[in-house]
C-alpha cells in the first residue's frame, strides 16, 4: 500500500518575496496558494516567524494567518512556527485566542525556539541572549494562560483562556523532540533545512507520554518539495532554491531568484557543499521521481503528516506543484480503494 494513500499533506509557505516584486505581491500569491491546496485536499497551511530576511514577508505571522483564515474555509491555519521567545506568551495567547474565536477548529500554533533572525535582528527584538534556555518556561506560561481559567487567577488571556487551540513544538535538533514527548504534544521537525537531525523523529516517538492532548505520538516533516512534469524541469527549476541557500550561506540575503541553467561558477565547492547540506532532504523531479522519494521518506521516518514547502521564481509553478503532489495522493488514495 502506498504511504501516501495514508499520510496528510500539509504546506508551510513564507509568503516569498520575489525579484522585481513586493510584499504586497507575496501576500496576494500566499492567498492564491492556500485557495488552492484548500481545493486540492490539503490538511494545513503554517505560516513561518521570520525576521530581517530579504524575500521573506511572514515576519508579523498571526496577522497573515488571519488574511489567510480570512479567505479560506475548511483547511487548518496555522503558524510553523512562532518563535516564542521573541514574544510575551500573553501576547501570543491574545492573538491566537483571537485567531480561534474568528476562525474556531482552525488555528493551530506551532512553537519554535529559534530567533529566526541573527544577531542584530535579536537586539532589536529585545529578546535575551538566555531566551532559548527560557523555551520550556516560556511554553509553559503560554499553554497556563490557554488553559480554563483558574479561581483568583490575576492574568487572563481575553480572549484565549480555555480556547483549544493545538499546540505543536517544532524544532530542527532533539532539544524540542523531548521537549514534546515529555509534554505529550505534537511534533514538527525542520527537515526542509536541517534533514540531518531526523534521529529527532524516533526520539520523540521511543520517548513519547501520553497526555489529555495525545495518547500516542503525532510527529510530521518538514520537506522542500519541487515537482514538474519532468525531472529536468524540476532539476532547473529548483536552482531557484539552490540561490536562495547560496545567499543565505553568503549572508547576502536576496529575493527569490529566476532560475538558471546550470550552478557551475555560480559558488564554489564549499558552498555547493553546504547547500546541498541544507536541502540534504530536498525531493526534487517528475512525478513519478517525487512519488518515490516521497514514499521513501514516510518509511525512513515513520512521519504522521507530510509539510511541504516549495521555492519557485514562478507562483504559477509552485501551483503547478502543489497539483502535482496532491494528484499523486489522489492516485494512491484510488489504488488503496480499487
Amino acid at each position: 500500500m502506498s504511504a501516501l494513500a495514508s499520510v496528510p499533506l500539509s504546506v508551510l509557505d513564507l509568503a516569498p518575496i520575489v525579484q522585481g516584486k513586493t510584499a504586497a505581491d507575496a501576500f496576494r500569491n500566499t492567498v492564491d496558494l492556500a485557495c488552492h491546496v484548500e481545493k486540492l485536499g490539503y490538511n494545513r497551511f503554517w505560516l513561518a516567524e521570520h525576521h530581517n530576511i530579504t524575500g521573506v514577508a511572514s515576519s508579523a505571522t498571526a496577522v497573515l494567518i488571519g488574511l489567510v483564515a480570512s479567505h479560506t474555509q475548511r483547511i487548518r491555519v496555522g503558524s510553523g512556527g512562532i518563535m516564542l521567545p521573541n514574544h510575551a506568551p500573553l501576547i501570543i495567547a491574545e492573538q491566537f485566542g483571537t485567531l480561534e474565536s474568528l476562525y474556531p477548529g482552525r488555528i493551530d500554533l506551532g512553537l519554535g525556539r529559534a530567533p529566526g533572525s541573527d544577531g542584530a535582528t535579536q537586539q532589536a527584538l529585545r529578546r535575551s541572549p538566555r531566551s532559548g534556555l527560557e523555551f520550556p518556561q516560556l511554553v509553559e506560561e503560554l499553554r497556563a494562560l490557554l488553559a480554563p481559567e483558574r479561581p483568583g487567577q490575576a492574568v487572563r488571556a481575553i480572549p484565549g483562556a480555555g480556547l483549544d487551540i493545538p499546540i505543536w513544538l517544532l524544532g530542527s535538533s532533539d532539544f524540542s523532540a523531548r521537549m514534546a514527548a515529555e509534554l505529550g504534544l505534537p511534533f514538527s521537525f525542520a527537515g526542509h533545512f536541517s534533514p540531518e537531525g531526523m534521529a529527532a523523529m524516533r526520539l520523540y516517538r521511543h520517548l513519547f507520554k501520553p497526555s489529555a492532548t495525545l495518547d500516542r505520538p503525532h510527529a510530521m516533516i518538514g520537506v522542500p518539495v519541487i515537482a514538474a512534469p519532468t525531472d529536468e524541469e524540476a532539476r532547473f527549476l529548483a536552482t531557484t532554491q539552490q540561490l536562495k541557500f547560496l545567499s543565505l550561506i553568503r549572508g547576502n540575503r536576496l529575493p527569490l531568484q529566476p532560475p538558471v541553467e546550470s550552478m557551475d561558477g555560480l559558488w564554489n565547492e564549499w558552498e555547493q557543499s553546504a547547500v546541498q547540506q541544507r536541502l540534504g532532504a530536498a525531493i526534487v523531479g517528475g512525478p513519478e521521481t517525487v512519488k518515490r522519494k516521497l514514499e521513501a521518506l514516510i518509511a525512513q521516518t515513520e512521519a504522521d503528516e507530510v509539510m511541504i514547502v516549495s521555492d519557485f521564481h514562478a507562483h504559477a509553478d509552485r501551483l503547478r506543484s502543489y497539483e502535482i503532489v496532491a494528484n499523486l495522493k489522489q492516485q494512491a488514495l484510488a489504488a488503496r480503494a480499487a
